[in-house]
């Protein structure tokens, strides 16, 4: 189970070693407690570095910041010494010395928080856009509780969700963050061994013993009912208070039909237990997932039509000039411009707008270049807007449904497996079935990459 109130204590020691910008950022994901056991490229992908080789050239230099010939360093973490060992070592330090000495001496009362919201100097890659948080800290606390998060890939969703966990976590829950897009495409052969997979990963995070065995039974009694028992026998059983389960990603499984058809149906059938059988409503689910199921659903056995639902949608002006402020730059009317701007350019994409910023501050480019140069090349979004090209390649179908979409402005019907794939990447919006690029951007950028393709 997570270490009550570990957020807070990896923040206070980036504090008390001066760790900034980029490098508490890497810091901060790195060794957040649910990204332990993730693969170093998973990492860097979640800390948004430019490259492999940029996170691992960055974590050298966070490394050396607790050496053992560092004040209050570790004193087992010797930067000369080569292999993967210093993360371990590190997080084992932070864990068994730092941890318990933060919960020895901090003065704040952890309880006193419990219902205090995320500030904007939390992390410089959030803003809080009311009233979602309020709105979803509030929704956790309802027996059986299920909340939907739908939003484009970096537009926040996962943010939102872990922050949800915090709170959870503050608030004397358990709490689980569960990513379907780190799971080997070998779990998704079966329902049985995709469903044995979520059971034992979800047990895994709690830090309970695995009993799979002792409550599964697939021949006599299907997986389905094994998957239910199992829950409902054996971990809310265990635990005795709410668990709040963040499923991060749930689209991956839209891509598996024959599971989906099953297992989506079961996570709507478990949150409307908790009206007939008490031990449910112990269990609150947060669905995180980048576009709607393209697969088809009952109307009544769908988990999309029923809890409360989030959309998260770009950065308006205010929440832009909040943006700003964190990286220590003054309001006045240029920025006032370059904000409005970038929400014609990028929608107020949050991720686009941190790239922007960053731009501005570290590398010190203009407003006037950063715009004039977006969509090209050699413009501070290229490495990003390559992503998206590069992955369109792989699926001609996809790029074929691009090109329509890049030569209909005013919008275009498309097969609805296209367009929420398209939707699901962020390059596109559905509004009344009408499939448009999702801001100004994409549309310059694929319009000069078909044209060229021509």
């Amino acid at each position: 189970m997570k270490p009550q109130g570990w957020d807070e204590f990896l923040k206070q020691i980036a504090q008390d070693y001066e760790l900034h910008g980029k490098l508490k950022e890497i810091f901060l994901v790195r060794f957040a407690y649910e990204n332990w056991r993730k693969s170093d490229k998973e990492i860097w992908e979640l800390a948004e570095a430019a490259s492999h080789e940029t996170y691992k050239k960055q974590m050298t230099e966070v490394y050396k910041y607790f050496s053992q010939d560092k004040p209050n360093g570790c004193p087992e973490l010797e930067i000369s010494s080569k292999g993967p060992g210093k993360f371990q070592i590190l997080r084992e330090w932070f864990r068994d010395i730092k941890y318990v000495e933060w919960r020895q001496t901090a003065t704040t009362n952890i309880e006193s928080v419990h219902l205090t919201l995320p500030t904007l100097n939390d992390s410089i890659v959030y803003i809080q856009r009311p009233p979602i948080e309020t709105d979803c800290f509030q929704e956790i606390h309802k027996p059986g509780a299920l909340l939907r998060i739908k939003a484009p890939e970096k537009t926040g969703k996962t943010t939102l969700l872990k922050k949800i966990l915090s709170y959870g976590d503050n608030s004397n829950f358990h709490t689980v963050y569960l990513n379907l897009q780190v799971a080997e495409s070998a779990m998704f052969v079966t329902l049985d061994k995709f469903l044995r997979w979520f059971c034992a990963n979800i047990t895994r995070e709690l830090r309970l013993k695995p009993e799979l065995d002792e409550y599964w039974d697939e021949e006599l009694f299907g997986s389905l009912v094994s998957c239910q028992t199992y829950f409902q026998s054996y971990l809310l059983e265990q635990l005795g208070k709410p668990l709040i389960l963040g499923i991060d990603n749930l689209h991956r499984v839209f891509e598996y039909p024959e599971i989906a058809k099953d297992f989506l149906p079961m996570l709507r059938y478990w949150h409307e237990e908790a009206k007939n059988i008490e031990i449910w409503q112990n269990l609150r689910l947060v669905l995180a997932n980048s576009t709607e199921a393209y697969i088809q659903l009952d109307v009544n056995q769908s988990p999309f039509n029923v809890g409360r639902q989030v959309r998260l949608f770009g950065f308006n002006l205010e929440q832009i000039m909040q943006f700003a402020q964190q990286y220590g730059i003054k309001e006045n009317e240029t920025i006032q411009n370059f904000a409005k701007s970038l929400i014609e350019l990028v929608d107020g994409h949050p991720y686009l707008v941190k790239l922007a910023f960053d731009a501005m501050t570290q590398s010190n480019l203009t407003s006037e270049q950063i715009l004039r140069d977006a969509a090209t090349q050699g413009g501070i979004y290229a490495a990003y807007l390559l992503h998206h090209w590069e992955n369109l390649q792989k699926q001609p179908d996809l790029v074929i449904a691009m090109q329509k979409v890049i030569e209909t402005p005013t919008g275009i019907h498309l097969e609805p497996i296209l367009a929420y794939k398209l939707e699901g990447m962020g390059l596109v919006t559905i509004r009344s079935d009408l499939v448009k690029p999702s801001c100004e951007l994409y549309r310059r950028y694929f319009s000069d990459q078909f044209r060229v393709k021509k």
